[in-house]
């Protein structure tokens, strides 16, 4: 027994010893970035001494004990809990408060909480824009906001790209308002890495822009320092290669030779390849046209603060060769940004953004009959690569696209100053006035020179006299902004925002165009006005200028009882100086109610549903962003020609004819939605049911008198307030996280929207037509009551004529231009007349989708993240509109399953030299141009630690990735998503410049 106690009294003793021992703890607390967070509070647990974190975010703490307890705090990051279990290095890193960081949305001269906001907000994070690494920001929007449908011009470097948001609302532009900080800017020329959210405002939230709002609005919050936050310098850089992502099936040598054969034959004609035994494949002059081209991007960074200063520098370097042309269709954009922030006493406060952009870009002829990728497709493969058209067998338009490239000279350059100053005075905690003033100065020049060529016999792009084109360019824009805001809590439930103010917006610049003739050398190195001495007849000099003004007055009224019933009012006043003084006010109200019903008592015990808001809003906005300017006055750019001492002389007229009644256009909108969360917050869901009604659209075009000289050169019918559209529809987003262990971690989301879209009223006119097909036909696109904007207005087809029979028992065709025979495409007699003529034209189709979706995943394996975004778009039609109609020209593969005999095909049509009908605009020329594309996927590794601290680094992350891996559509065109941007004629494909399939190598940098 003795020698028991012995031993337990010596185990206890050594035990006591050993907990006794104390020692010194080092450590350096980050936050998600590996960023060094200064002033972080470390608390020893259950006693009163600690310390903080210094500039770089490191921290000493003698006297611990091993099971002591450290407690790390910090505003805006949730709280952590280490225990010490030796001496050995800590390195913390604190975890973003969602509640109090993340949810965080800017809605307007404000911020609100998510959970509170009673409006249709989408947020778009700065880690998704890292996610996506968007070459332009526009393309962060796709597929990762619901209601929102990004539309590019083209796949050409620099190309711009259209942005619709819940729908097409207005005949003219529906571009919504962007916001960068607070004033008007452009996506387009801002750099994604700069970028730190984006709000998307789509219903009556946005009312407080008042006549800017009706089109949707997107807010910008450009990346800034932190306080208390050592230096970190960030560099970011990806290098990739990039190749066209989608071919057009054609012809080659051999097989285009038959087709041609049969086409004369069945005319009767002499069959121009007697022998086609050596033809071979010939020429693909797509595989020519196309390149496999370079891109890369470098972006550098400095940022921090300290108790007082928050500080932000960042630069940037994008270069983007062109799938088709090299470097004659490049593009290169370089950004300087500079953000500040100054807390210049505890009442003032100072930030100043200034964003610089230089961009340099180089284009070809694209997106229209005759550009490179038309002539590409039509031209024929019997060709070699450097032989012209000189017999003129295809035509006057189609000619060697590589001749085509090689006889293009052209260059774009931009330069532009843009950004804000804003200091913000707090008397009393409650009440905040900030007065901001946004600036953008924006500089560019323009110069294209036409080289003497000759491509052939009577070729529209032959040039007899070398020419060159330049054109200087001024636009500049401020914003200024004054408002307060004073928020308090009453009793303890009652919670009031109030915010007030006004804003002057003034857009101002002008325009100067030349043309030169005579080019010494016929060289681009001697393209200049100055050099080029060679006269003329016609004009050779033109210029515009304009200025525009907007001055507001807004409030609103935001207020929340006990933190669940909501409620907010917004009224804007604004003045336009685009209408007459008699009709230039406008005056725009709102009103929000949301209902947060896990507030109540009755809620309190939910396993399941953690949040759950009902809310809705209706509100009158306004758009005067139309594309034109001064409705109300008749400028003097029209042609007339005057009899001056016994002469003819030009000089000039009215133009548009003025209508000082014209008024902005207004949207209804109304918007019913619900937020819920469950799951512990791992399931979010938002749901949307809304309508718009877009009434007073601003027509152009409409005939009046010609009394009134609408008729004469260069002049035009007035615009006129004359129509009335409704988009209505339901969009939802739903999101799923899960935590599975400290090693997994993963989310995925899925958003889409659903859209009914008609014209309810024309006033004026039966119609609107746009765009264009082929050559000399009727413009195939329409702006009419009861149907979608923009809709597809031609012949409906009902399969070929397969024998001389059912060509008798059909109504005659001959109306269209050409008797029908076995083999043509039959077409339906719509109104039952008997016949088939212009009358029997109808709805074939139209561009805009009835849904659009997005379904994106995030999975983090250890060091490991993996990153697809998906994107889906239904139910929109486009026309193929790049084959040419001429009998020697090439065709796309499906040519070969084309009508033989009876029963050889009942969908594509015969070959024949001669004339039939087969050309008119139907929908056998309309396909329908859904699709889903992968839009991105990205395999990342990070260091961890250990491999860091050797390092002397805070992040290292290296990733591959594929931008536009593959799009499944069943459109045989390049690109299924692509418009030429008109609301009426957008969705016609003349051969659109494909999207580029990038692959890229890249790396992520912090130290």
């Amino acid at each position: 027994m003795k020698k028991f106690t012995c031993i337990l009294i010596a185990l206890v003793g050594g035990f006591l010893s050993v907990h006794a021992q104390t020692f010194s703890v080092k450590g350096n607390v980050t936050d998600e970035d590996n960023m060094p967070l200064l002033g972080v509070n470390v608390l020893v647990k259950d006693q009163t001494r600690g310390t903080v974190t210094d500039f770089d975010g490191n921290f000493t703490l003698d006297d611990l004990s091993v099971g002591d307890v450290l407690q790390f705090s910090y505003v805006g990051f949730e709280p952590k809990e280490v225990t010490v279990l030796n001496d050995a290095f800590l390195n913390v890193v604190l975890q973003t408060d969602s509640e109090s960081l993340a949810e965080v949305v800017v809605i307007g001269y404000g911020t609100q909480q998510r959970k509170d906001i009673t409006g249709s907000v989408s947020l778009v994070s700065e880690d998704v824009i890292e996610e996506l690494n968007p070459i332009k920001l526009e393309n962060a929007l796709q597929g990762t906001a619901a209601g929102v449908n990004v539309l590019p011009s083209s796949g050409a470097p620099g190309a711009g790209i259209s942005i619709n948001i819940r729908g097409i609302a207005s005949n003219t532009v529906n571009q919504p308002l962007v916001l960068i900080d607070g004033y008007q800017g452009d996506l387009g020329t801002i750099n994604p890495n700069d970028v730190a959210s984006i709000s998307i405002l789509k219903d009556a939230q946005a009312a407080i822009y008042g006549i800017a709002g009706a089109n949707g609005v997107v807010l910008i919050t450009t990346k800034s320092g932190k306080k208390n936050t050592a230096p970190v310098v960030k560099f970011d850089s990806y290098v990739g290669l990039q190749e066209t992502s989608r071919k057009v099936p054609l012809l080659n040598a051999t097989e285009y030779a038959l087709i041609l054969n049969e086409s004369y034959a069945n005319n009767g004609e002499e069959i121009p390849f007697p022998d086609v035994s050596g033809l071979g494949t010939g020429t693909d002059f797509q595989d020519e046209v196309f390149d496999t081209a370079p891109v890369y991007n470098h972006y550098l960074s400095v940022s921090g603060g300290t108790e007082k200063i928050t500080y932000s520098i960042g630069g940037s370097h994008l270069y983007q060769e062109g799938i088709v042309g090299a470097e004659k269709s490049d593009f290169t954009r370089n950004t300087a940004r500079f953000s500040l922030g100054i807390d210049i006493t505890d009442e003032l406060n100072l930030t100043a953004n200034t964003i610089y952009t230089n961009i340099d870009r180089k284009s070809i002829n694209e997106n229209g009959l005759g550009s490179v990728l038309f002539n590409a497709l039509n031209i024929a493969p019997t060709f070699g690569i450097d032989e012209e058209d000189q017999e003129g067998i295809l035509g006057n338009e189609i000619i060697n696209p590589l001749s085509q490239i090689e006889n293009t000279f052209n260059d774009y350059d931009l330069n532009k100053f843009n950004g804000s100053f804003a200091l913000e005075f707090t008397p009393i905690e409650e009440l905040t006035f900030t007065s901001r003033l946004g600036y953008s100065l924006t500089n560019s020049k323009g110069k294209d020179f036409l080289p003497i060529a000759n491509f052939g016999p009577s070729k529209v792009f032959n040039n007899t006299r070398s020419q060159v084109n330049q054109n200087r360019i001024n636009d500049n824009s401020y914003t200024y902004d004054l408002f307060g805001t004073y928020e308090d809590m009453y009793d303890e439930a009652h919670h009031v925002t109030l915010t007030g103010g006004m804003t002057v917006i003034r857009n101002w610049g002008d325009g100067l165009f030349a043309t030169g003739f005579d080019v010494p050398n016929n060289s681009w190195e001697f393209a200049d006005i100055s050099l080029a001495r060679g006269a003329s007849d016609a004009l050779t000099t033109s210029a515009y200028v304009y200025d525009t003004r907007k001055l507001s007055f807004f409030g609103r009224l935001q207020y929340d009882y006990k933190g669940k019933y909501l409620l907010s009012g917004m009224l804007r006043r604004d003045a336009s100086s685009n209408f007459s003084p008699d009709n230039r006010v406008g005056y725009f109200p709102s009103v929000t109610a949301g209902w947060i019903v896990t507030e109540e008592d009755f809620f309190n015990d939910s396993a399941v549903i953690d949040f759950l808001k009902i809310r809705g809003s209706f509100g009158t906005l306004g758009n005067d962003e139309t594309g034109a300017t001064n409705y109300y006055r008749a400028l003097l750019n029209g042609e007339a020609t005057y009899v001056l001492d016994g002469q003819l002389i030009n000089g000039v007229a009215l133009g548009n004819l003025a209508n000082p009644d014209a008024g902005w256009e207004e949207a209804e909108k109304t918007n019913i939605g619900v937020d819920l969360r469950m799951f512990n917050n791992q399931l979010d869901i938002s749901a949307d049911l809304f309508r718009e009604d877009r009434k007073d659209l601003l027509v152009a075009g409409i005939p009046v008198s010609g009394i009134f000289g609408g008729g004469a050169p260069g002049a035009g019918s007035p615009t006129i307030n004359a129509g009335t559209t409704r988009n209505e529809g339901v969009e939802f987003s739903v999101r799923y996280n899960q935590v599975v262990n400290d090693d997994l971690d993963f989310n995925i989301s899925y958003n889409a929207m659903f859209l009914n879209n008609e014209v309810v009223s024309v006033e004026g006119t039966d119609f609107l037509p746009g765009g264009q097909f082929g050559v000399g036909q009727p413009q195939p696109a329409r702006f009419e009551a009861g149907f979608p904007i923009g809709y597809f207005y031609g012949y409906r087809t009902n399969g070929i004529f397969q024998t001389p029979a059912e060509v008798a028992a059909h109504p005659s065709q001959l109306a269209l231009g050409a008797e029908a025979a076995p083999g043509d495409l039959r077409y339906v007699d719509i109104n039952g007349d008997g016949v088939i003529t212009p009358e029997d034209r109808t709805n074939i189709g139209d561009p805009i989708p009835d849904a659009t979706m997005g379904l994106n995943l995030n999975v983090n394996f250890k060091g490991f993240d993996l990153v697809a975004y998906t994107f889906a778009s239904i139910g929109n039609d486009m026309v193929r509109n790049y084959e040419r109609n001429q009998p020697n020209v090439n065709r796309a593969s499906y040519i070969l399953d084309r009508w033989r005999g009876p029963g050889t095909s009942t969908t594509v049509p015969r070959v024949t030299t001669g004339a039939t009908s087969n050309m008119v605009f139907s929908d056998y020329y309309v396909e329908d141009a859904s699709y889903a594309r992968i839009q991105n996927v990205q395999l990342g590794y990070s260091f961890n630690g250990n491999i860091l601290e050797k390092l002397k680094m805070d992040r290292l992350r290296i990733y591959t990735a594929v931008n536009n891996l593959y799009t499944f559509t069943e459109y045989r065109g390049f690109d299924p998503s692509a418009t030429g941007g008109a609301a009426i004629g957008g969705g016609i494909d003349y051969g659109f410049y494909p999207l580029p399939r990038i692959y890229q190598v890249g790396l992520n940098l912090n130290f």
